[in-house]
């Protein structure tokens, strides 16, 4: 009984030794350590303009969306790979009937590049539209992601402008070779009306330098905007100065055609709480619009130095801990909650009497509310971005609602686009695929003239129908098929290789899945969609 109780204690202390060795081979994690690998572009989508601000851990990203109804999207991540969507900066604008689609259109127009600043534990976005009245818009926060933005005041109009908090609490608007101090009420300029000029172009420059984006590092003001040379392609520069009103020096930190796309530009600079340096910069990407590009930034000679010395890199590492985002900036939507997911955007400002998610349980009502003979100028088209390498939208519709004269569907929404629509004239319904492209007035940007070419016509004996749009965006495509379905699972080829385009003249914008209904006869028809499908296809050919 006395070995047995010897070897007992001895298996007992050999085990615990063994343990004690593996707990020292393994070591704790270290959360500063962890990084989060990247493939660039970090968002395969349309998030132009961009403008970035951070609070501690958290950072906050707005974008352009111009004629979008809610616009100015602000996007939140704690790793500067990984988004989601937070909110809007405002539900619609009114300041004039064009927003409503009457007397006019904002197409193209609208909200343009903003400026997002955290400052004192408050957040501020200044944009100005590029519309009548020619105001600029701040307005205030204490929670981005809960939204709450408070309009404080319209000011003077500011072409791409930077909002710019000094040390001294001081507040400042950059827009191109120019600075404007306001006062602290935001509603004023101080001084000089006209604005101080601090530096002049130079003589290779051509138009506007663009994109203004403003931080201070180490006691240097530094201002990031794209340049078009002469003959020469955009690309980014950046202006340093010891002094607000300068001198600037000038420095060119990139010009590069990233993937044999057009060349990246415009973008703002940021750091962690740890003093590492990143960048966000837009890419031109033709029909999906323009994708942001993360670069690492390192700093030589008080200078920053974009990604691979001036390069874009196709992957990389962020010394910050994966974040995992609660949502995606495109999804798929059944309807069943009593708010639009918010990755949704009307195209201009809803009508809202004619939509509801309440009137039929699971469904979104769309109702006609208006009489017009075309896609541009119908109310309550529901819009989401399309994405790249390739994606895919699948709508479900109940039609047994609509009139006589009714046209609804599925679009890849853009000033040139694909529809495959629902007509019904009389009694009977076809599906047709058709091309349209719209012309806008110059100033007004009122529709003058819509170019339809029916394709293809389908005679459809169903009051529910599936509408399908398989989208590429891969270099030198740009393409779209479309198809439907009465049962989701035999499909019929409605156009293929049908081709998007970014438009800078028009809606300046990358296409987008576009759900519609309207009235071209009798008022009180209306669809009920049942969901939205939507699928992101990551393989590049």
């Amino acid at each position: 009984m006395k070995c047995f109780s010897v070897l007992f204690i001895c298996i007992i202390f050999t085990s615990f030794t063994g343990l004690q060795n593996c707990a020292a081979q393994i070591k704790p994690v270290n959360k500063e350590n962890i990084t989060t690998k990247f493939t660039n572009p970090i968002i395969w989508a349309d998030v132009p303009d961009l403008s970035i601000t951070r609070n501690g851990d958290d950072f906050y990203l707005i974008s352009t969306t111009m004629h979008l109804m809610p616009g100015a999207p602000i996007m939140h991540s704690k790793d500067l790979v990984h988004w989601e969507m937070a909110s809007y900066v405002f539900d619609t604008l009114n300041d004039n009937s064009k927003y409503d689609l009457l007397d006019g259109t904002v197409y193209g127009r609208g909200q343009w590049a903003s400026s997002i600043r955290y400052h004192k534990g408050k957040y501020y976005v200044l944009f100005s539209p590029n519309d009548e009245p020619f105001k600029s818009y701040i307005y205030v926060t204490e929670n981005p992601e809960k939204g709450n933005w408070k309009l404080i005041t319209r000011t003077r109009h500011f072409h791409d402008a930077s909002l710019f908090f000094d040390e001294d609490d001081r507040v400042y608007v950059y827009t191109s070779n120019k600075v404007f101090e306001l006062s602290s009420d935001f509603k004023n300029v101080i001084g000089n009306q006209e604005g101080t000029e601090i530096f002049q172009r130079d003589a290779e420059e051509t138009g506007l330098l663009e994109g203004n984006q403003v931080i201070k590092k180490d006691g240097k003001y530094y201002l990031m905007m794209i340049s078009w040379p002469q003959k020469g392609k955009r690309r980014q520069v950046v202006y340093r100065a010891d002094k607000i009103t300068g001198p600037y020096e000038k420095k060119v930190l990139m010009e590069d055609n990233f993937l044999n796309f057009p060349y990246v530009g415009q973008g703002a600079l940021i750091d962690d709480k740890n003093n590492n340096w990143y960048s966000l910069i837009f890419q031109d990407r033709n029909g999906v619009g323009r994708v942001p590009i993360l670069l690492p930034v390192k700093w030589e000679n008080d200078w920053p130095v974009l990604g691979e010395n001036g390069r874009v890199p196709l992957h990389g590492e962020i010394p910050l801990p994966p974040f995992k985002a609660k949502n995606h900036l495109v999804e798929s939507d059944h309807f069943s909650s009593n708010q639009l997911k918010i990755q949704w955007q009307w195209n201009h400002n809803p009508v809202k009497n004619a939509w509801s998610l309440s009137e039929r349980k699971g469904f979104m009502r769309l109702k006609t509310s208006r009489i017009v003979d075309n896609l541009y100028a119908a109310p309550n088209t529901l819009t989401q971005r399309m994405e790249g390498p390739k994606s895919r939208g699948i709508v479900a519709i109940d039609l047994k609602g609509m009139k006589d004269g009714d046209v609804a569907g599925f679009s890849a929404f853009n000033g040139d686009s694909g529809v495959l629509s629902v007509v019904k004239e009389g009694k009977k319904k076809y599906i047709i695929f058709s091309t349209n492209s719209v012309s806008l007035d110059n100033k007004t940007k009122a529709i003058t003239d819509v170019k339809k070419e029916e394709k293809k016509r389908i005679l459809l004996n169903s009051d529910k129908v599936f509408l399908r749009i398989d989208a590429d965006f891969n270099l030198g495509k740009d393409l779209a098929n479309f198809s439907y379905s009465t049962d989701q699972k035999n499909w019929t080829e409605m156009a293929k290789d049908y081709k998007m385009i970014f438009d800078y003249r028009r809606f300046f914008m990358g296409s987008k899945f576009a759900i519609f209904n309207y009235a071209t006869k009798n008022l009180g028809g209306y669809i009920d969609v049942d969901f939205f499908d939507y699928k992101r296809i990551d393989v590049e050919n």
